[in-house]
């Protein structure tokens, strides 16, 4: 009998349990009159857990708590990843065959204006295992002749965020980079609807997408346009926004512009919000 091969192989043993596959919760096998009773009529292929009396309970509570870290980190969800530079050719069907490689594909989106049907120039993608995810984000892709970054939005970061703005603050610009130049860089991220350089000149801009996701997915970047390292970061701390594009300079000199930028209404006129 099961009750006997347990008490010859775990002396001093109590009782046995074994992990539900289905919800992963312990569970007690019955005994009755000395007889151990298969879960579901069968002993099937599952782990068993020997139970001892109270002095080893606590070890036996850390032994199932520690495999339910393991279960918990087995089953992370994965989430909505946005796909930014997409060429404007691209289909949906492009990108489950690009991003397959890495692992299953369970949706692939590319953002389309609503009028027109043309793309937006970034999309999302979603994959079923949590590992696979991290993978693709950790490196850049080129899709169709065109390096993309792929990465979770603000949105999943913090999803009680009231509301995301459009706007990007563009710090460390250089006074020949153009309205028309940094709308041609950017709009490789998403649909542009305005570009804003302060005069006089300042060494920043503000640039307004379409999406708020795309806006959000490309703060904290350091892009490169003409030649220049440009710092992105959300257009609203006027303060932050001031001292990062000072901060690679020597000394006092970065406290003193964010005082002196600090005073000044910089932030664009209404037309540009």
């Amino acid at each position: 009998m099961m009750s006997s091969l347990q008490a010859a192989q775990f002396p001093g043993a109590c009782g046995l349990r074994y992990r539900n596959p289905e919800s992963q919760c312990m569970r007690g096998v019955r005994l009755v009159e000395g007889v151990l009773h298969a879960p579901e009529n069968e002993w099937g292929n599952l782990v068993y857990v020997v139970n001892y009396p109270k002095d080893n309970k606590r070890k036996m509570e850390e032994i199932d708590a520690a495999s339910a870290v393991k279960v918990k980190r087995g089953f992370q969800k994965t989430s909505d990843l946005i796909v930014l530079g997409l060429p404007w050719k691209t289909t949906e069907q492009d990108l489950k065959d690009y991003f397959s490689t890495f692992g299953e594909v369970i949706m692939v989106q590319v953002k389309r204006d609503a009028k027109t049907g043309n793309s937006k120039g970034f999309g999302f993608v979603r994959f079923a295992d949590y590992e696979t995810q991290t993978k693709v984000i950790t490196q850049r892709h080129m899709i169709d002749g065109r390096w993309c970054d792929c990465k979770l939005p603000n949105s999943k970061v913090c999803p009680d965020e009231p509301m995301r703005s459009r706007k990007i603050f563009v710090g460390r610009c250089t006074e020949d980079m153009t309205p028309d130049e940094l709308r041609q860089y950017f709009m490789q991220y998403g649909e542009v609807t305005d570009v804003f350089i302060p005069k006089p000149f300042r060494a920043f801009a503000f640039v307004t997408f379409a999406d708020d996701q795309v806006a959000q997915a490309l703060c904290g970047e350091d892009l490169i346009i003409k030649g220049v390292s440009v710092h992105i970061s959300n257009a609203e701390p006027k303060h932050n926004n001031i001292h990062q594009l000072f901060r690679n300079f020597p000394g006092g000199i970065a406290s003193l512009a964010t005082q002196m930028f600090g005073r000044s209404q910089y932030q664009s006129p209404s037309s540009h919000v």
